[in-house]
């Protein structure tokens, strides 16, 4: 009878959409009919950005096809993705109906490829003022040194913009609702990370002040999570908790930060990010478990952090938890150098001594077969 119950609410919920967060019900019914989930973040080597992955100049379905074929051959069945506010307007080679078609195509080659991906509408790191048209090159040396905040400063500091974000929001996941092509939807990637410890507190000096920005994302979350339900998503939603490092208790909701406890309790599915070691994330998993909802790693793997491949995805398996990494094939976003490269950029001959993310160097072969090895063994492929 319980299972006919699960299956009766996993189903109601596919037919009729969302109008509030799942029940950890609806949510484990759902859950119960995936496989083990282990992707990555990807966007396409000759991409900067999410703005040069999916404007109709720059879209590149050729070389999402190869890489894409690339973790099929891995067994992997996910991708989280970046999409971009700006995309959702009449303006340039932009405009709702030409980034609908692009998303489509870019699903039917996932779908080509046994993929299903998670996708990410907004996004607190990096560049805080995205443009549309042509992306700058990167800057050589630095760890993802083009990547853009989704909304940028500009229309989160101007409520008058909030109607176009609510229209943008609306209208993507509106236009895939019940589309079983995606996995689920991210409705913003790090929102209250402030970029400080990247690009230093003089980089950019014309980034928010972090408890500016920090409260004003705080306050639009929830909205957030609301205009996707009005969409009507049949599909889960939700935000990830993150921290750099492996301590912080997630145990307790009083010591959760204003942020935390808006992606907690509006999402249908945990999901956080992990770069850190394997202790660490068997501590973590068995905290974020016992809210009773599946839990899903939607960032992870950095070399240089001891978050890796060989160690994290058997952990993750035994306990049913997604796994996404950081990363796919080096290209034009240059993460496989690290972090601290915006402090010192690798340059002049200088290399970073092993990889911090990516699985394939650019010619599409692994940076390392041991790891590429380990997916295919834990995935039985």
């Amino acid at each position: 009878m319980k299972k006919l119950t699960l299956a009766f609410l996993f189903l109601a919920t596919l037919s009729f959409g969302q109008t509030a967060r799942w029940t950890t019900a609806q949510a484990n019914a759902w859950y119960a009919k995936e496989p083990f989930l282990v992707g990555a973040n990807y966007a396409p080597a000759t991409a900067i950005n999410e703005l040069e992955m999916w404007q109709a100049d720059t879209f590149d379905p050729k070389t999402i096809d190869a890489e894409l074929a690339l973790a099929e051959g891995l067994g992997m069945n996910t991708m989280r993705v970046f999409l971009h506010d700006l995309l959702w307007q009449d303006l340039g080679n932009a405009s709702p109906a030409g980034f609908t078609k692009r998303l489509d195509q870019f699903l039917d080659i996932c779908a080509k490829h046994k993929i299903r991906p998670m996708l990410v509408l907004f996004d607190s790191c990096w560049d805080s003022h995205p443009k549309l048209g042509k992306q700058r090159d990167p800057q050589p040396g630095i760890h993802n040194s083009g990547w853009l905040q989704s909304p940028g400063a500009d229309a989160l500091t101007d409520v008058s913009q909030y109607p176009r974000l609510k229209a943008y929001v609306k209208g993507v996941v509106g236009a895939f609702k019940n589309d079983r092509r995606i996995l689920a939807w991210d409705t913003w990637n790090e929102p209250d990370n402030t970029n400080a410890s990247s690009y230093g507190k003089d980089h950019l000096k014309t980034e928010l002040p972090d408890d500016r920005k920090v409260a004003i994302v705080t306050r639009l979350l929830p909205d957030v999570f609301q205009w996707c339900r009005e969409a009507g998503a049949t599909q889960p939603i939700t935000s990830g908790v993150w921290i750099i490092g492996g301590s912080h208790d997630w145990s307790n909701p009083a010591k959760w930060t204003p942020m935390e406890r808006v992606q907690f309790e509006q999402s249908d599915i945990i999901t956080f990010h992990q770069y850190a070691d394997a202790a660490a994330l068997e501590k973590i998993i068995p905290v974020l478990q016992k809210m009773g909802r599946p839990v899903i790693c939607t960032e992870y793997m950095a070399r240089g952090v001891d978050s890796k491949f060989q160690t994290h995805l058997p952990i993750a398996k035994k306990a049913k938890v997604g796994m996404i990494n950081w990363g796919f094939v080096a290209g034009k976003t240059q993460t496989f150098l690290p972090w601290d490269s915006w402090k010192k950029p690798y340059v002049n001959g200088r290399e970073p001594a092993i990889w911090f993310h990516e699985v394939y160097k650019q010619d599409r072969t692994p940076y390392d077969p041991a790891e590429t090895a380990a997916i295919k063994k834990v995935m039985d492929k």
